[in-house]
């Protein structure tokens, strides 16, 4: 039987459905129906993590303040009128609301249907709340923001029992400049309100306001190119402006580079970079003016730390000698350091792509993301085949349940270490 299909039909016959499969698969019972894998698998999280299924977890509110403040800061704040646009009017009609959280979990804005919202705060749904998966279990909010992707939890499907008479659509929003995620919209109200198609309408609208930020970006890079056309003219040598996440506005003395991994606090002087070694840094209005040195000079990078402790924000550093620098890492390319780090003596891209796709014909997109991946660790990622840097230290931080390994992935590679994890 296919719950979703039934509750198009009958919400309130698939809600009671869902119940039965919840109470069985959390008393370790083998249910009727099977859980949705994505519903499943969050269910194994909470129940390894501590989240207590029968009690309804609040954590404090953020004040007023606090959110205002996030609010203005957050790049949330300039799709909102998209998102607007495309979800509260129909969310309304249909007794929903639309909320939008941070990437920490917490609503920020929250909109629609007053009948609902007055529900939604019965449920501590409010302005400031914290709707992490790891604090109130399995939801819309908190949930895409682990795995990634869009997901509807329907009812029982919620892991806290006094969540059941909900329903919610959420889709995570990513900057799409580095892929970090900055937040999550959902759609959420009653059950019986709940239809199949919500999940496609709430994931349309995300991508919508991705594309708003990507036009948005590249007006702030022509604004700074602008600027450093003039500037770059009259210098000699290799130099390159970018903006203050390292995507380059001009170019001037050496091949275009697309971006540049900078270190989380850049200062001026003289630093080293990875994608240009020595080099003396300069601000810019907007962004920094990057002057590479002429002698060559090797990487001097000594240790490498990938963590992977926390599901919604994986991280790579890097200590060198002359310091170090953080990247924040993609789901993907999470999962392709993770891989070269289980193999140290290199691995190929067909054996790349076999531990990614479980086709190790689809070398073209593993050869595409390791090149983009060389940007930011330069002569550290070795190839033929695929190696981090032999005489750099590697250091991995994991969850302390494999079993929560990346969640988001579905690489085989990574699942297979999950495996081995559970069954030890």
């Amino acid at each position: 039987m296919n719950v979703t299909r039934l509750a198009a039909v009958d919400a309130a016959q698939a809600a009671r459905v869902l119940s039965e499969v919840r109470d069985a698969t959390l008393a370790g019972q083998r249910a009727r129906i099977a859980p949705r894998p994505v519903i499943e698998q969050s269910w194994g999280r909470m129940l390894r993590s501590g989240v207590d299924p029968e009690r309804d977890f609040r954590s404090g509110l953020l004040p007023e303040e606090e959110v205002r403040r996030r609010r203005e800061e957050s790049p949330l704040r300039h799709v909102m009128p998209v998102l607007r646009e495309g979800l509260l009017s129909v969310a309304d009609v249909a007794h929903h609301i639309m909320v939008v959280a941070d990437a920490e979990g917490r609503v920020l804005w929250r909109e629609g249907s007053s009948q609902v919202l007055r529900k939604a705060d019965g449920l501590g749904f409010e302005l400031g709340a914290d709707w992490r998966e790891d604090v109130v279990g399995t939801n819309g909010v908190g949930t895409p923001a682990v795995v990634r992707r869009p997901v509807q939890v329907f009812a029982s499907e919620h892991f806290v029992r006094s969540h059941g008479t909900w329903t919610c659509s959420g889709a995570p929003i990513t900057d799409p400049r580095d892929g970090r995620l900055i937040g999550v919209v959902d759609v959420s109200g009653p059950l019986e309100t709940m239809h199949p198609a919500t999940l496609a309408w709430v994931d349309s609208v995300a991508k919508l306001a991705e594309a708003r930020l990507r036009e948005l970006h590249l007006a702030s890079l022509e604004r700074l190119r602008a600027v450093a056309a003039p500037v770059l003219a009259r210098l000699d040598g290799r130099a390159l402006v970018v903006d203050r996440d390292g995507w380059t506005a001009a170019v001037t003395g050496m091949p275009y580079v697309r971006r540049v991994a900078l270190p989380k606090s850049l200062r001026p002087g003289r630093r080293w970079l990875a994608a240009l070694g020595p080099c003396a840094v300069e601000p810019m209005a907007g962004g920094w003016l990057l002057r590479a040195a002429e002698e060559p000079q090797s990487a001097p990078a000594t240790r490498i730390v990938l963590d992977l402790t926390r599901p919604a924000r994986r991280s790579m550093t890097v200590t060198a000698t002359a310091g170090s620098w953080s990247h924040e890492l993609s789901p993907r390319h999470a999962e392709l350091l993770y891989l070269l780090t289980e193999h140290r003596s290199g691995r190929g891209a067909s054996g790349l792509a076999d531990d990614l796709f479980g086709d190790p014909s689809r070398t073209v997109t593993v050869r595409a993301e390791m090149s983009r991946i060389r940007r930011y660790l330069g002569d550290l990622l070795q190839h033929r085949p695929y190696r981090l840097c032999e005489d750099v230290e590697v250091e991995v931080l994991t969850p302390d349940d494999l079993r929560d390994l990346l969640p988001q992935s579905t690489a085989p590679g990574v699942a297979r270490r999950r495996v081995v994890s559970g069954e030890a």
